[in-house]
């Protein structure tokens, strides 16, 4: 307990001196607002029981070519789980970290796996979020008939619970009129339209650019290694002169030498930082 706390007291220090903020965030980050855990296929049937009689799990399932071999299930899990994050209140654990971003004279950005949309709901601005991987509150065309990507805040999708399939309509193309699908990257995802996370990308390299002469805290929240984008990010940045990295992880807190490394929720670690930062 002691070298957690020791832990915890380097982490309130490293982000008290820093002049910019990065956080990072996994699908973990989300967990303590209640999002179900994927986690190997148990994690998610137990989330989802109707794909474990199917005998799908979240890796087989986040694939595109369901939009075009069953489309009623392919917008029955992802449909599904639009209506979830719009009904999800982030933890307050996005609040601290907002406040920690509030007082740093160089700023934050977020980089985030996330599709959830769960920042942006927490107040964070909008400019300043790096999806990576995409949103599910965004959508595009299947057949891409164009490079268009539109918001998805009129989409209604009515899922029936005991099959998980999507009742129509399904959500149409505005163009062409054939069917949408989400702006996310999925598994062996070939026609995903990069267009709105590159612009995302350049605003973030061009603030990384603009705070060299600033210490950098990286305040990772829930990134495993199974799809490694946000650790693999964070870690890259350590070659950056005057940057640290605090890394929050339930089960993969280990980090390279020299950083922090906390193990426990991003819920129960951010709070306890903040206790020590307050004194």
């Amino acid at each position: 307990m002691e070298n957690w706390l020791d832990k915890i007291k380097e982490a309130a220090e490293i982000i008290a001196a820093a002049g910019a903020l990065l956080i990072c965030a996994g699908a973990g980050m989300g967990v303590d607002s209640g999002l179900p855990d994927f986690r190997g296929s148990q994690g998610f049937w137990s989330a989802y029981p109707p794909y474990r009689k199917l005998g799908l799990d979240f890796y087989d399932l986040a694939n595109p070519e369901w939009f075009t071999s069953d489309p009623a299930l392919a917008w029955g899990f992802y449909g599904h789980r639009l209506n979830l994050y719009r009904r999800t209140v982030p933890h307050s654990g996005f609040a601290l970290l907002r406040q920690w971003a509030a007082a740093k004279s160089a700023g934050y950005f977020i980089f985030t796996s996330n599709v959830d949309g769960q920042f942006q709901k927490a107040g964070f601005d909008t400019e300043l979020v790096n999806e990576c991987h995409g949103s599910l509150h965004y959508l595009q065309c299947l057949a891409n008939c164009s490079d268009s990507i539109w918001p998805a805040a009129d989409l209604a999708i009515v899922v029936e619970e005991e099959s998980m399939r999507a009742q129509p309509p399904l959500p149409a193309c505005p163009d062409c009129g054939r069917l949408a699908r989400p702006n996310v990257l999925m598994f062996g995802d070939w026609n995903w339209l990069p267009g709105r996370s590159r612009e995302q990308q350049r605003l973030f390299q061009n603030w990384l650019a603009g705070s060299t002469d600033r210490k950098l805290a990286v305040v990772e929240c829930g990134a495993g290694t199974a799809v490694p984008s946000v650790r693999r990010l964070s870690e890259q940045l350590l070659t950056r002169p005057g940057t640290s990295l605090i890394r929050i992880n339930k089960n993969e807190a280990e980090v390279p030498s020299g950083q922090v490394g906390l193990a426990g929720s991003a819920w129960t670690v951010l709070h306890a930082i903040e206790k020590e930062l307050t004194g």
